[in-house]
């Protein structure tokens, strides 16, 4: 860890790494790594037969197809430490979110879609429901104390949901894959988990049954009923714990007897957008992500000019932004994805729902767009921003802050 680090330089920073590790109460830790092993999911040595015969798969992990560096080399770290420091409240509403509880039908509809906030959605295909992405737990971390919290409460329980034919999971970040609700959907649901190829062991290790499993690499497809669920490329990385890209990130398109659905997931742009929109579009319906976007990852997160480029690629007819709303996870403005995605759809007449957190749209007779995100507004434009975005508290983040200086480049 410390290779070409001169003996003095090294011998200091032990110490004050050291330091800065005894600053944090031994209470404290321990509540903070509560449940830590079990969250982090499966072990890399578990996963490595899995995925060793992906063509995507080598050296030890998965690949882009286009170089995908997870940082810019514009964008240090002692930059990005004072740009949270400064502007991490920015991320946060102004005032609460406006939710819906959405009266899900017994039958599913011909083509629709109930948006839960973030990338969690209920889309209704030709009759039979897949559920995308689904978190409903209180903070997208492996830790109950550290890391990001809900910005709005879930709109819609879980146990409320009507039988889905499908739950289908785009890479295993924690904002993704959330332990806790995968766990409520194993007691509640018997829909079959689709997955990129490797997260099926962290779904193993958690409880859900092998029959319930399905893994796919880029290009592989299953069915479910009349639906064909095809696993298609992104462009992102993957990792629950220090080892990254040991498991396969992915998008999906769902194809039924009479519709299309494409689900993003989280992706920076590609071009792989135009062959998946060739081969398996034009898509009645695309959810894409807009949100969480900063220079400093723009390979792995598509701002939102980006996501009505992909949704042209896709041959896309209704676009629904997610990625947004719920999760504090960048420096822009809470409402910014939205209103940027709104001006990009006029400029290139795409048309666009954005339902409230728990609304349901009937996707062939969309509503007309309400704009109920400009009342929230933004923390950053209010006199006194409220809260961290689910920090404990500032002397905390002060002390990770120091630890994470303190780490050899």
């Amino acid at each position: 860890m410390l290779e070409g680090v001169p003996p003095r330089s090294r011998a200091r920073r032990r110490t004050a790494l050291t330091a800065a590790v005894l600053a944090v109460p031994a209470a404290w830790v321990a509540r903070a790594a509560w449940g830590l092993p079990t969250a982090l999911g499966a072990h890399r040595r578990r996963l490595r037969p899995v995925v060793a015969a992906s063509p995507q798969f080598s050296d030890g992990k998965f690949h882009n197809t286009l170089e995908t560096p997870a940082l810019a080399p514009a964008n240090t770290r002692d930059g990005l430490m004072r740009q949270w420091h400064e502007e991490r409240h920015v991320g946060l509403p102004g005032g609460p979110i406006p939710l819906a509880h959405a009266q899900l039908p017994a039958a599913a509809a011909e083509l629709a879609v109930t948006w839960f906030g973030h990338a969690s959605a209920l889309v209704e295909v030709d009759g039979a429901r897949v559920l995308f992405d689904p978190v409903w737990g209180h903070r997208v971390s492996p830790s109950p104390l550290i890391g990001p919290t809900r910005l709005h409460e879930p709109p819609v329980p879980l146990a409320e949901l009507p039988p889905v034919d499908a739950v289908v999971i785009s890479h295993d970040h924690y904002d993704h894959l959330d332990l806790p609700t995968v766990r409520a959907l194993v007691e509640e649901q018997a829909a079959p988990f689709v997955v990129p190829l490797g997260i099926g062991e962290h779904l193993r290790r958690w409880g859900v049954p092998e029959e319930r499993i399905v893994e796919l690499d880029w290009h592989g497809s299953t069915t479910v009923g009349e639906l064909t669920l095809t696993c298609t490329e992104a462009r992102h990385f993957s990792g629950r714990y220090f080892y990254r890209d040991t498991t396969l990130w992915a998008s999906w398109a769902v194809t039924g007897p009479r519709h299309r659905v494409f689900f993003g997931g989280d992706t920076g742009y590609h071009p792989a957008f135009g062959r998946i929109g060739a081969q398996l579009g034009p898509f009645d319906l695309t959810l894409l992500p807009v949100g969480a976007y900063n220079d400093a990852w723009h390979s792995i997160h598509m701002d939102p000019e980006e996501a009505l480029r992909a949704h042209g690629d896709l041959g896309g007819r209704v676009l629904l932004p997610i990625h947004w709303a719920t999760f504090n996870l960048a420096f822009h403005r809470w409402a910014e994805p939205v209103q940027r995605t709104l001006v990009a759809a006029a400029a290139r007449g795409v048309q666009v729902v954005v339902p409230r957190p728990g609304e349901r749209v009937d996707v062939l007779a969309p509503p007309p767009l309400t704009d109920w995100w400009t009342a929230v507004g933004s923390a950053a434009d209010r006199p006194h921003p409220h809260g961290d975005g689910g920090l404990a508290s500032a002397a905390l983040a002060r002390t990770l802050s120091r630890l994470v200086s303190l780490l050899p480049d």
